[in-house]
């Protein structure tokens, strides 16, 4: 019998799919979030009761080895979480991170995180980087002339 092949899922896949559970979840979503730290977190997340969330995606098991900047980004959230495709090898992931299987249409959680939550200084600061940069991408939905660079 042949060896079965996985596709590899990439990172955008990824993306789609966790904002679709995130959304199951109650979870208004962003992609590719400048923080304040200076990192880029893959997904950012908002909760109905303010609970913030981000995901870094992991496309690979050579992409997750070759990160080292993941722990900056639990300055600024509550859970934190990685996506990864069906052939990632689970065990890679810390066990104080959340876990969830995705692909381009939808995710599964499979470990949830550990609640961390943030001081109220910086949950305010980062849920109104949230809603500075929805606002701003959806004035240049509406208008794409509207120019300017990402509010911070």
């Amino acid at each position: 019998m042949a060896a079965v092949s996985i596709p590899r899922v990439l990172a955008p896949d990824l993306c789609r799919g966790c904002t679709r559970l995130l959304a199951q979840q109650g979870f208004a979503a962003l992609t590719e979030v400048p923080l304040a730290n200076g990192r880029r977190a893959d997904i950012l997340a908002l909760g109905r009761d303010g609970e913030i969330r981000i995901v870094e995606v992991k496309s690979s098991a050579a992409d997750f080895r070759a990160d080292h900047k993941w722990p900056a980004y639990r300055d600024f959230c509550d859970r934190l979480y990685f996506a990864v495709g069906a052939d990632f090898p689970d065990e890679l992931i810390p066990p104080d991170c959340g876990l969830i299987r995705a692909d381009g249409w939808g995710a599964a959680m499979l470990r949830e995180a550990p609640l961390m939550k943030l001081s109220p200084p910086r949950r305010r600061a980062v849920t109104l980087r949230f809603a500075r940069i929805a606002g701003q991408r959806l004035s240049r939905v509406l208008d794409p002339d509207i120019g300017g660079a990402e509010m911070l």
